[in-house]
């Protein structure tokens, strides 16, 4: 691939063993049968096809963006439009719904109460499945430089954005406070000691309170660097906490979803390079999604991966049909199954 990888972005799944793909898929035996029902469907290309993507300024956005773009110019579909979203919740809901075709999620959100599984997706409703992984999301604890707050323990008794309804954040957030052993009482409660305040606010929103001093810190998932946090670091000093040592506890009460990544130095001028939690981001569709999209969708991020990359994150970010199959235990579609292998073998 030409796409350029970071040698400490700590990115998982290199090496990956590609007979563990059916494993994520629908057996041998469906895989068998794809070939032809690939073929036959490869004429029925969607007049529109609908992107979930997230926040303005944030990655989501911006990888949907590039990802319509580049399905219209290589003919997946004769449309392709990006939507702006609440996140990685508000995302599977769009998909489950039908309000979208594609979107991206959080893997911890696809994995929890309202994600991928069948039992969750209510009466009648197709569950969802993975295309792939596309990059890994890099969870940022956000404070002003010089603030004194070094640690996420010194958090204690202060005021927290955790991020906008609707967003991974605003899972993944509160399970990194738990585990740091901060309570959350409900938004608009006091911070005593040993919990934190907690106010629901995205990206922009949040940055902006950071800025003005009427939050401690901000929690965002995103990529590296993300171009909103970019910006701010030019009018306010801003500092990022590590929370990998969070990261025992995390898998212990919510298992293998989450990882010890880096963010290096410089990502965002003036901040040293940390250590963070990072959860793999999923492309994800419903279950019953046509297998020629599918198919012609792998195939775009497979050959076409250095078109998806965002200028910010060049060398951060990248494809490889390594990490696209490395979907953290959520089961690829059986067309993405299927194609992955005629592929790569």
């Amino acid at each position: 691939m030409d796409v350029a990888e970071a040698g400490t972005s700590g990115l998982t799944g290199a090496g990956f063993p590609r007979r563990s793909l059916l494993k994520n898929g629908a057996g041998l035996a469906a895989a068998a049968l794809l070939p032809a029902m690939l073929s036959a469907c490869s004429g029925n290309r969607p007049g529109l096809l609908t992107v979930a993507g997230g926040e303005a300024g944030g990655f989501y956005l911006e990888f949907s963006t590039l990802l319509a773009a580049s399905l219209e110019r290589h003919g997946v579909a004769q449309k392709a439009v990006a939507v702006a979203t609440g996140g990685s919740l508000d995302n599977l809901a769009q998909l489950r719904e039908g309000r979208a075709t594609l979107a991206v999620s959080l893997a911890d959100a696809v994995a929890g109460p309202a994600g991928a599984g069948g039992a969750t997706a209510g009466e009648g409703v197709a569950p969802l499945a993975a295309l792939g992984k596309v990059y890994e999301n890099y969870v940022h604890c956000i404070v002003r430089k010089g603030s004194s707050i070094t640690a996420l323990a010194q958090l204690s008794g202060r005021t927290v954005a955790v991020g906008q309804p609707g967003s991974g954040t605003s899972l993944t957030t509160p399970r990194l406070l738990a585990a740091a052993g901060l309570a959350t009482p409900a938004e608009g409660g006091p911070a005593a000691e040993g919990s934190v305040a907690v106010v629901s606010l995205g990206l922009n929103d949040g940055l902006a309170a950071l800025k003005a001093g009427t939050v401690d810190a901000l929690f965002w998932s995103g990529g590296v660097p993300t171009a909103a946090i970019t910006a701010a670091q030019r009018e306010v000093p801003l500092a990022l906490l590590d929370l990998s040592s969070l990261l025992p506890e995390l898998r212990v009460r919510h298992g293998a979803q989450y990882d010890r990544v880096f963010i290096p130095a410089e990502s965002y001028p003036g901040v040293p390079a940390v250590w963070t939690v990072g959860t793999a981001n999923l492309l994800l569709c419903r279950a019953d999604l046509d297998a020629g999209t599918v198919e012609r969708t792998v195939q775009l991020l497979v050959n076409h991966a250095g078109e998806l990359i965002p200028q910010s994150s060049l060398g951060v970010q990248f494809l490889s049909p390594e990490t696209l199959i490395n979907t953290a235990g959520i089961p690829l579609h059986p067309a993405a199954a299927a194609a992955y292998r005629a592929l790569h073998g």
